[in-house]
């Protein structure tokens, strides 16, 4: 489902509305009645649907391990090439 912009060019009212792509469009503006409600060009937005994604499953997680101080060496560049070398 798609998220699409909509702008009524008579009263000015502006709205979001999810449609399917093959679903026809809005002409009728929901707050003045008149057949001036038109698609914006905006930047492509979707809503995701069920499980599985990163929005819904995984992103209030916490790490399962938090990173250890410890195994981090801390290096100047200069030390880091000698290292290399």
């Amino acid at each position: 489902m798609a998220i699409y912009e909509f702008l009524c060019s008579e009263c000015a009212h502006q709205d979001d509305l999810i449609r399917k792509m093959d679903d026809a469009s809005v002409t009728i503006c929901p707050k003045c009645m008149k057949d001036t409600f038109v698609k914006q060009v905006s930047a492509p937005n979707f809503q995701l649907n069920g499980s599985g994604w990163y929005a819904t499953d995984f992103k209030n997680k916490a790490s399962s391990k938090p990173a250890d101080k410890q195994d981090i060496k801390k290096t100047t560049p200069t030390e880091a090439i000698k290292n290399n070398d």
